[in-house]
């Protein structure tokens, strides 16, 4: 049974999860196995949890604790820009693509997300 003290305690050492839904991140595979071949990658915050949040990328979903996230720091409008750019690469992937075209998605789904504007 937890005492007042380790009650506590464990606030004080638990780090908010400052991330919104909709903010663009990049996420870091570090030393987690479960995030080979999405390091580097760009996704998007769907779900916020306490110490994780749910991302979205180019091929699907994933579930991802903190220290594997960065923010890029977008403005809404950019990260509205991303949105868009995440739901038509979604729905051009399938498991049935062929693998060159696969890799070519890969290569966008994996590139820096940065954006350039006309002005």
């Amino acid at each position: 049974m937890p005492t007042d003290k380790t009650r506590c305690c464990k606030g004080l050492w638990s780090v908010p999860n400052t991330y919104q839904i909709g903010e663009v991140c990049q996420i870091l595979a570090k030393d987690n196995p479960e995030l080979r071949g999405k390091g580097g990658c760009w996704a998007i915050v769907t779900a916020v949890n306490n110490f994780s949040c749910t991302v979205r990328t180019w091929d699907g979903e994933l579930t991802v604790g903190l220290k594997h996230l960065k923010s890029y720091n977008y403005l809404p409008a950019e990260c509205q820009q991303m949105q868009l750019l995440c739901d038509r690469l979604s729905r051009i992937y399938s498991d049935s693509l062929e693998e060159t075209v696969k890799k070519r998605l890969a290569v966008v789904g994996e590139a820096q997300a940065s954006l350039s504007y006309n002005g």
